[in-house]
């Protein structure tokens, strides 16, 4: 059975039916495959249901579930060949943040993504995806090996953010952080993100400042968290759910702000119901963009990806100056 979040409770009730029906004596199998489909196609109809009119707040808690698929379940998925680099060649390594080179549909790339980690003992490893300096230098020196090679990058983000401890500031994340986003909008290869999860504050933007943004579904991305925001407006973070429906975070929000280029669409249910078809709809729009990228010369890249940064709330500037 799932790890079910609180709105899809009566999605729980009818799991929790077929799974007592299944453990009943096989007197009559028949009966119980019939009465096992009934509630199959309920739970079917539910999700249908409760997906199609998500608020802001309840895409939160999916974007957050423990079971969806994370980095390194995409790059072990989609890339062949897979050889990981570890190290910023300044400090240490930092797990928060995986990459290294391979291949995607036969052609050499490098891959970098924040990993949250799946059990106890990974998320620890991995510091739930909250990077150091070291992280984001790591990610700076691959994406310059890239370039360097003229490999394309791809980038798979799921982070609440950069790391906020004290150690973290003295070795100077914000100036890490910077010149992620600056390396992200110098190199001349095609770069593709993908937001997986969450895309929190300037911890995501270090990755995902690409010529192609791609969000899955139910992914969000923000410059704050909502209790983050919360707690700065109502000084409570109980006004979550409010600062979720003002940031605009969700996936169709941004793609009409001009903020992300592509929706993935998830499995019904979301990607953590289906890691295959979730990753093959995830390698799919990588693979068709990046054939609409590769060819163009590096400086067109490195051009048309800074125009498209600086141009992100023209548009509503413009209304509310005049």
């Amino acid at each position: 059975m799932h790890n079910f979040l609180d709105f899809e409770k009566p999605i729980a009730d009818l799991e929790y039916k077929i799974e007592k029906l299944r453990h009943l004596p096989s007197d009559n199998e028949l009966k119980i495959a019939e009465e096992v489909s009934k509630l199959e196609t309920k739970i079917k109809q539910q999700l249908t249901i409760i997906y199609q009119k998500l608020s802001p707040w309840q895409k939160v808690q999916i974007a957050r579930h423990p079971e969806r698929p994370h980095a390194q379940a995409v790059i072990n998925h989609i890339i062949s060949e897979y050889l990981p680099l570890a190290g910023d060649r300044l400090f240490s390594e930092d797990p928060a943040i995986v990459g290294g080179i391979g291949r995607f549909k036969g052609r050499s790339v490098i891959v970098i993504g924040t990993e949250k980690g799946n059990t106890t003992e990974e998320r620890v490893r991995h510091n739930f995806g909250m990077a150091r300096p070291e992280g984001y230098r790591k990610a700076r020196r691959l994406m310059k090996f890239a370039d360097r090679f003229k490999m394309p990058i791809l980038t798979f983000i799921d982070t609440a953010g950069a790391y906020p401890g004290i150690d973290a500031e003295e070795r100077g994340q914000a100036e890490a952080i910077a010149r992620s986003i600056e390396t992200c909008l110098n190199v001349q290869v095609p770069l593709i993100a993908t937001i997986l999860g969450e895309g929190g504050s300037g911890g995501a933007v270090a990755l995902a400042a690409g010529n192609k943004v791609l969000m899955l579904e139910h992914a969000i991305y923000s410059v704050i968290s909502p209790e983050g925001c919360a707690s700065i407006l109502w000084r409570s973070a109980e006004h979550a759910k409010e600062a979720a429906n003002a940031l605009k975070i969700t996936a169709q929000n941004l793609k009409k702000l001009g903020v992300i280029d592509d929706i993935v669409k998830e499995p019904l249910g979301g990607a953590h119901r289906d890691h295959n078809r979730a990753l093959l709809a995830v390698e799919e729009a990588i693979d068709q963009h990046l054939n609409e990228l590769i060819g163009r010369e590096g400086h067109l890249l490195r051009e048309e990806r800074r125009n498209k940064y600086m141009a992100i709330g023209e548009a509503e500037d413009a209304k509310i100056n005049t």
